[in-house]
């Protein structure tokens, strides 16, 4: 079976989730990234999964679900923190980050028979998830991270590498106000999107501008 990983950070204000700030305060686009990351772990962890690891930059709070390793984020820029996360994995090994909530078990139940990696790109051209049937630190590391290219270039790397690789849907990140919203609509239900019900939009502020990709999942 599969282990999943996700890739985070602490949801404290004015460290995650800044380019919903505005027309969002601080503390509302941390409680928007709490519930994101909520959503995300609870998808997870009604996934089949060998194992289930939060990768996490900060410590963890009670948002965190029974039945996760939690292990501090490694050092250095995305491609090597992500890089560093497959590092610890022995076998097959699927990682998203915090900003799809809409995922859904379902997409994370992989199966590697006939592929050689899985890959989630991401509308705004990064990617949403990357998995590797036998993780290889090298095929993350030097991928140009948060640009709209992010997401080529990583599935380029794979492909010349001689993967085969198995493309998952393309969902859309939550970075902006339109991205919250369109992300809540696909699902309504959730925490993200009752979280964002509650958020009053600070008076006067325009909405955040479209960002570069983040390329990360």
């Amino acid at each position: 079976m599969t282990t999943l990983l996700v890739i985070a950070k602490e949801p404290r204000p004015g460290r995650v989730k800044t380019r919903l700030t505005p027309p969002f305060t601080p503390g509302q686009a941390a409680r928007l990234a709490e519930a994101a990351l909520t959503d995300t772990l609870h998808a997870v962890a009604a996934a089949p999964a060998l194992r289930r690891v939060l990768v996490l930059d900060g410590s963890p709070g009670p948002w965190l679900p029974p039945g996760f390793d939690v292990v501090p984020q490694g050092t250095g820029g995305l491609d090597e923190r992500l890089a560093d996360a497959f590092a610890r994995c022995d076998g097959p090994a699927l990682l998203i980050g915090m900003d799809t909530p809409q995922v859904t078990p379902e997409l994370l139940a992989v199966d590697f028979t006939g592929c050689d990696a899985h890959f989630g790109p991401a509308e705004d051209g990064g990617f949403w998830a990357i998995g590797l049937a036998r993780p290889d630190p090298a095929l993350l590391r030097g991928v140009p991270m948060s640009t709209t290219t992010t997401g080529a270039a990583q599935r380029d790397r794979l492909l010349t590498a001689g993967l085969r690789v198995r493309d998952l849907p393309t969902l859309r990140d939550v970075d902006t106000a339109a991205d919250a919203h369109a992300v809540a609509a696909l699902a309504p239900h959730g925490r993200f999107a009752a979280q964002l019900a509650r958020c009053t939009p600070t008076a006067g502020a325009p909405d955040a501008h479209p960002a570069p990709a983040t390329g990360s999942p």
